[in-house]
């Protein structure tokens, strides 16, 4: 099951506890959107119910997505047919995930930081897939292709455009150090995921203030 591959990836990256399965919160019947989020014909959203007792969350994705990453697994070969799709479900678990770890910690979760820690997902298991898939070499290309030649859709993204923007911004710079002990030695790699892990469990404030002062 791809998702849970996806699932297992992240939790293992960053050190997570496997508390919950993304396919128990999972649709994929986009008439369950609310008519704003079902118009705009986006792939993947979650959904996050909040009545100040109890949360709810719900993960929507495309089921041809899901049926496509079924019929071309990027966690066997990811390639550029199947990065696009990739990168949509990943989001997904990812936010998930997020919302989930800090639920279970009773800590706010902000969307500049959900967004913020999607987008470096991408990088990293993007980093991680390829390397493992072809290590003879380094995966180069993926910050050009993650953080220069991507665009914020605006139609989908509406009012929040700019945030998301933002949230690409930071994770770049983020990336830049960080890219180099990633292609480093052993020990230079065992210190990025080090600091990966400590990153992710910082607040909003810490990661902008994280990643300002030493990216």
């Amino acid at each position: 099951m791809v998702l849970q591959q996806l699932q297992g990836l992240l939790s293992g990256i960053y050190d997570l506890p496997l508390h919950y399965d993304v396919y128990d919160f999972l649709f994929t019947d986009r008439e369950r959107l609310p008519p704003a989020t079902r118009a705009s014909g986006t792939d993947e959203q979650v959904l996050v119910r909040d009545d100040g007792e109890a949360a709810a969350v719900g993960v929507y994705l495309d089921a041809q997505l899901l049926r496509r990453l079924t019929a071309a697994n990027p966690l066997r070969a990811l390639n550029a047919g199947n990065i696009a799709d990739y990168w949509t479900a990943l989001e997904g678990v990812s936010h998930f995930l997020y919302l989930a770890w800090h639920a279970g910690h009773d800590r706010p979760v902000s969307l500049l930081e959900l967004e913020l820690q999607a987008e470096i997902d991408k990088y990293v298991t993007s980093w991680w897939l390829l390397c493992e898939q072809q290590p003879q070499r380094h995966p180069r290309e993926l910050h050009p292709l993650l953080f220069e030649r991507t665009r914020v859709d605006v139609a989908l993204a509406g009012d929040r455009a700019e945030l998301y923007r933002e949230a690409n911004r930071y994770a770049a710079r983020f990336y830049r150090r960080l890219e180099r002990q990633l292609s480093g030695a052993a020990r230079m790699r065992n210190e990025a995921l080090a600091e990966l892990r400590r990153f992710y469990r910082l607040s909003r404030e810490h990661k902008v203030h994280h990643i300002r002062r030493h990216a």
